[in-house]
């Protein structure tokens, strides 16, 4: 299971990001793995949550913290597109 690992500053703005984006990965990958509904729903409930905290982050971190994330969030909204389309990768 793949988890990111930021070089972020250790702050509650970063751990909240870092949190975010695994409790996104974590729920792609169930919706990957068994395609429901349910699965489906926390999936794009977590791409909100994620959302709102990359943002929130924007205010808050360096530039190459802010950029970090927000590539992970575009790769995980690239998998998240496969589940919306019900393909497994």
């Amino acid at each position: 299971m793949k988890r990111y690992d930021t070089t972020l500053q250790d702050n509650s703005t970063a751990a909240q990001v870092k949190n975010s984006v695994n409790r996104l990965h974590d729920a792609v990958s169930q919706a990957l793995s068994h395609p429901n509904e349910q699965t489906k729903a926390q999936a794009a409930n977590s791409l909100e949550h994620a959302e709102e905290a990359v943002r929130q982050a924007g205010r808050s971190l360096d530039d190459q913290g802010v950029q970090y994330v927000e590539g992970i969030l575009e790769d995980e909204k690239s998998r998240m597109s496969s589940v919306n389309q019900g393909n497994n990768q």
